[in-house]
């Protein structure tokens, strides 16, 4: 009898252990090194480290800003960086140009694009002959840049030169200073900050090309698979961080949020929020994923960089079961 319950004591001390164990290993963080465009569309990545939702969710997030999109394709292709958000066109030049096997996760906007201009162009016609500037010639940006002046008849290569800058931010930055970089593709709140240095807004981009999937988020696809519990966290942090941000109960403390993430002054911050809340053409709600957005960047990147030939079928690129199950543990 003795013997027996002494057998059963170290059972139950055996298993108070590995119970601590598992706590133990469920509270551990997981580190992860991301890289973003800066932009409105870092808000949710703000709210989501302020707020205390990565944590929440068992994450420490090392959140690196890109330079220009090839540092943000190679770090991931080379496993620096373990998830990236940016113009989802960046994904899939890395499947169909570089090879390398992503998976798209999550959506987010429509880029909150404009074409700027410098103060003489008064016109699309006023383009001809000028030096536009770009991050990198062949993706994202650029495409949704040469498909705007194609639609006012210019034409890729004979009507104007492009020459690469950088991000965003390093555009605005050039345009100011340079004046003979005529045009570019700036998003918010850079897209304000150089209105007010004296450049001309002639449009956001999605009034001219329609439907468009700017932001998501991606992965290496064998990265993904491997960290299918990781990934499922992140996302739902960034929709907790996104649900925080949008409610208007939280305005002020979002703006404070993007004006010190951005470092952008309090009234260009908060004129950025007020059109990335808007409901119709703001930031997707839940981050939900533009299918027919993202198949109008196929069919832009199959004119300019695939000859006019038919755009490939969206759902090769898509992975969205990660978005599924995170939703599905958020509830709706």
């Amino acid at each position: 009898m003795r013997n027996s319950r002494m057998r059963r004591l170290a059972g139950a001390v055996a298993a108070i252990a590995l119970l601590g164990w598992t706590n133990g290993a469920v509270a551990q963080e997981t580190q992860l090194r991301t890289m973003v465009f800066a932009g409105i569309q870092n808000l949710p990545l703000f709210a989501a480290e302020a707020k205390g939702f990565w944590a929440k969710h068992q994450l420490k997030i090392e959140q690196l800003i890109a330079p220009n999109s090839g540092e943000l394709r190679n770090g991931l292709a080379e496993g620096r960086y373990q998830i990236v958000h940016g113009g989802v066109d960046n994904a899939v030049a890395m499947m169909d140009v570089a090879k390398v096997d992503i998976a798209v996760l999550m959506g987010g906007d429509n880029g909150f694009n404009s074409l700027m201009v410098q103060s003489d162009i008064r016109s699309y016609a006023d383009l001809k002959g000028k030096t536009l500037a770009v991050d990198a010639v062949n993706t994202a940006y650029a495409l949704v840049l040469y498909q705007m002046l194609k639609n006012q008849g210019l034409q890729r290569g004979t009507d104007y030169q492009v020459k690469p800058v950088g991000a965003t931010v390093v555009r605005a930055k050039a345009m100011i200073e340079d004046k003979s970089l005529a045009a570019g593709i700036l998003n918010l709140p850079f897209s304000i900050q150089a209105e007010k240095a004296g450049l001309k807004n002639m449009g956001a981009a999605v009034q001219s090309v329609g439907p468009y999937q700017a932001t998501a988020g991606w992965v290496r696809r064998d990265w993904g698979k491997q960290n299918e519990a990781v990934v499922v966290r992140y996302i739902r942090a960034y929709v907790e961080g996104l649900r925080w941000a949008l409610n208007p109960a939280n305005k002020a403390e979002a703006v404070a949020l993007l004006a010190n993430g951005l470092k952008v002054p309090a009234d260009v911050a908060e004129q950025a929020y007020t059109a990335a809340a808007d409901s119709r053409l703001g930031f997707a709600r839940d981050a939900a994923f533009d299918l027919e957005g993202f198949r109008n960047v196929l069919k832009i990147r199959a004119e300019f960089e695939g000859g006019g030939a038919a755009p490939p079928p969206a759902e090769k690129y898509l992975d969205l079961s990660y978005y599924q199950k995170a939703l599905a543990g958020l509830g709706f």
